[in-house]
């Protein structure tokens, strides 16, 4: 296949903290970062949000579905008609429900109909393609990280992690000719990120979050819960894995009877040592974890990755990225590898039997 000249494409992301829709620009050609564009950001309403949350766990065709994907689908398109100067659009949705064991997963919000609101060719429903041949359908993220690695010149191996709802991980040896060699990813999800915390945040104090971690910085950890918590099984399993938002909801009772610090503080803990149990499971150690998504604005569980993790803890912007849009730019990123016939995941990012393109092409 002959090399695809570089598209403006315009990615966009609506993550399970259900903070907001992030979309920004990209030029590439699907194998090479050339330029990154214009950005920003729509953040959910309150109401919104409530109807996104009780879609959760639901999947197309149950009640509140309808309405998750009405929310999804017009904050999308109203953020969207600010950008210009794109040829192409990366549509994520937001994730309402995903069950890879039962081959299925579930993102809110019809490419289609964006296609026909903006006036241009949308690329989405990234994931199911990969769950129908048996892979974990995420994270998605990582053939865009072995990008920016080879982008920031990178000459060892390293890691990126996304703290969004849920943390992933990707490991990355940029000396490799392309996402797919073997050896070049190691991808797969932590454990649970910010989204527990959001959850505490919501029901005890009526907020969206512990902002820069203050609430968690003033607690004590129970260490004790941390390691049962890393007990379960989902912690020894071999990667690719990857996890839903609430599977593990039903351990967090289990803080009920900490005050509000301590429980803040004990979740910021769980999420910063589910990375540190993750990087066990590293081809090789790194030198440096950059940090992405809106974890990394939390000061506390920053601190916590810092002192469980043997290697340098840095935020993306260390190294010249905007951890804010990383996930927006990647779904620019697979929208081109899809329309240049290129994979978008492979056996070392999400279990599938062999490398695989996903996405679908809605024209308007």
């Amino acid at each position: 296949m002959g090399k695809q000249a570089d598209l403006w494409v315009l990615g966009t992301m609506s993550g399970t903290s259900l903070d907001g829709v992030d979309a920004a620009m990209l030029r590439c050609d699907g194998q090479r970062i050339a330029e990154f564009g214009p950005k920003a950001y729509r953040a959910y309403s309150e109401a919104e949000r409530a109807t996104l949350r009780a879609g959760f766990g639901k999947w197309p065709g149950q009640p509140g579905v309808a309405a998750a994907a009405e929310v999804v689908e017009t904050a999308h398109a109203e953020l969207l008609s600010r950008f210009s100067g794109y040829d192409l659009i990366g549509f994520h949705g937001q994730t309402l429900a995903h069950d890879p064991a039962a081959g299925r997963t579930h993102q809110a919000g019809d490419g289609a109909v964006l296609a026909q609101a903006l006036g241009k060719p949308v690329v989405w429903d990234f994931r199911s393609n990969d769950v129908a041949m048996g892979g974990q359908g995420a994270p998605l993220a990582p053939f865009f990280h072995f990008a920016c690695a080879q982008y920031m010149q990178a000459d060892q191996p390293l890691a990126i992690l996304n703290l969004g709802g849920v943390g992933n991980v990707t490991w990355i040896d940029p000396r490799l000719p392309a996402p797919e060699a073997s050896g070049a990813l190691l991808a797969f999800d932590t454990g649970p990120a910010n989204a527990p915390i959001n959850d505490l945040m919501q029901r005890r104090r009526g907020l969206a979050q512990d902002l820069g971690g203050a609430l968690a910085a003033a607690g004590r950890v129970d260490e004790a819960l941390v390691e049962a918590f890393l007990a379960q099984g989902y912690f020894h399993k071999i990667p690719p894995k990857s996890l839903d938002r609430d599977d593990f909801a039903g351990f967090y009772a289990k803080s009920a009877a900490l005050s509000d610090a301590d429980a803040a503080a004990t979740l910021t803990a769980i999420a910063a040592a589910c990375v540190a149990q993750a990087a066990q499971f590293f081809p090789a150690p790194v030198a440096q974890l950059l940090v992405a998504g809106g974890g990394r604005h939390n000061g506390a569980l920053m601190a916590e990755l810092a002192a469980r993790l043997p290697c340098a803890v840095r935020p993306i912007e260390a190294a010249g990225f905007d951890g804010d849009m990383l996930e927006a730019q990647a779904f620019a990123f697979l929208a081109a590898r899809v329309v240049a016939g290129l994979p978008t995941s492979c056996a070392s990012t999400t279990g599938v039997a062999a490398a695989i393109g996903g996405g679908k092409i809605s024209r308007p």
